[in-house]
């Protein structure tokens, strides 16, 4: 925490409320006049989820403390909304393309999205993932609660895709989303991070070429008509960010940067009749496989600044471009034939201000 320290009072049925605390390892410590004092080390919190956190205050000596260690938050009995959360060492550690869709279809019982193993695809903005039979355009991606995504396809998808460099954790909501969601499909959040007092950094780096491939195009897929293989020919992504102080315990700020590049060869050969008016059969080039390439990269960075203590404000500025340029050549689409998808200029900005009313 920014404010290093959250204090609040119970009420006259001792019931007590934290909220919006960040995704981390906590100790809760209970203090009154006349009996002994209670701290709970080792509670960890991630995801959304409620921790209901107790103790036990017997009369006592004002020095004494009773310590508790090893302990677990309670299971969440709050809500009834099922949630998978994955930190940063998990998606770091997961084979496949660090896109929202790639880490959500990780949750068991989820469909759709598209398949990437390895990440030899362009981050795409990607097809809506379903779980327990949903509709695809009921998916909701959002930063910190915060939707990214625009209006089309019923507001499922968007040219914005979440970095997961600048994320602490990634969650995953596929039962029973909160009721401030208008549709009930999945949800994917992103929780930012928000740098700290010490400066820390992460760097994450994938590289595949043809060299690090197979190859099964047998004879008899020959004679069953396919006239080359698909190939990776070159991928790559660097994943680089950057955090810490600007003022100790008052200004933070959390920095990522990501350049995401592909080229892949397609199941087809170009057309020697490409662009001639005057030619309307395929001819293909047999010493030239049609190929499919494209680019991402994504620029973010979260200032989080605690203007008093009750008083927290946090600015984020994303800046995007991506092209999949073409991205569907297949065995039956000629490379010509090609759809460019180019979104030059991305765009967020995102204001948040926290403020406990009062200390109840």
């Amino acid at each position: 925490l920014i404010e290093k320290v959250r204090t609040v009072v119970t009420d006259g049925n001792g019931r007590y409320q934290m909220i919006d605390l960040r995704p981390g390892a906590y100790s809760v410590t209970f203090t009154l006049g006349g009996f002994n004092t209670v701290k709970r080390e080792g509670v960890t919190l991630a995801g959304a989820a409620i921790s209901t956190i107790d103790a036990e205050m017997r009369v006592g000596a004002l020095e004494e403390t009773v310590t508790v260690t090893g302990e677990a938050p309670v299971v969440d009995t709050s809500t009834i909304t099922r949630q998978a959360v994955m930190n940063s060492e998990t998606v770091d550690s997961l084979p496949t393309a660090r896109n929202y869709f790639g880490l959500a279809r990780m949750v068991p019982g989820t469909s759709g999205g598209g398949n990437d193993v390895g990440g030899s695809a362009i981050q795409d903005v990607g097809t809506g993932v379903t779980v327990h039979g949903s509709r695809s355009t009921d998916q909701r991606v959002t930063v910190n609660g915060v939707s990214t995504m625009t209006l089309q396809a019923g507001g499922s998808i968007g040219g914005q895709t979440p970095d997961v460099g600048s994320a602490a954790e990634v969650t995953v909501d596929t039962t029973n989303l909160s009721a401030d969601l208008p549709t009930g499909g999945l949800r994917i959040n992103f929780i930012p991070r928000d740098g700290g007092n010490k400066f820390a950094s992460s760097t994450f780096f994938t590289i595949s070429d043809d060299s690090l491939q197979g190859d099964n195009f047998s004879d008899e897929l020959k004679a069953a008509g396919l006239p080359t293989p698909n190939a990776v020919i070159r991928n790559w992504d660097v994943n680089e960010a950057l955090g810490g102080p600007i003022k100790r315990d008052k200004v933070w700020f959390w920095f990522s940067t990501r350049y995401n590049s592909v080229k892949n060869q397609a199941a087809i050969f170009n057309n020697l009749n490409a662009f001639k008016p005057t030619e309307f059969l395929y001819v293909p080039d047999t010493t030239s496989p049609g190929v499919m390439k494209g680019y991402q990269a994504n620029n973010s960075v979260r200032v989080t600044y605690q203007v008093s203590p009750r008083n927290k404000v946090a600015v984020t500025y994303k800046a995007d471009k991506w092209c999949n340029c073409p991205d569907n050549i297949s065995g039956t689409v000629s490379p010509e034939a090609g759809r460019d998808r180019r979104f030059p200029r991305l765009r967020q900005e995102h204001f948040e201000w926290t403020s406990p009313i009062t200390s109840k």
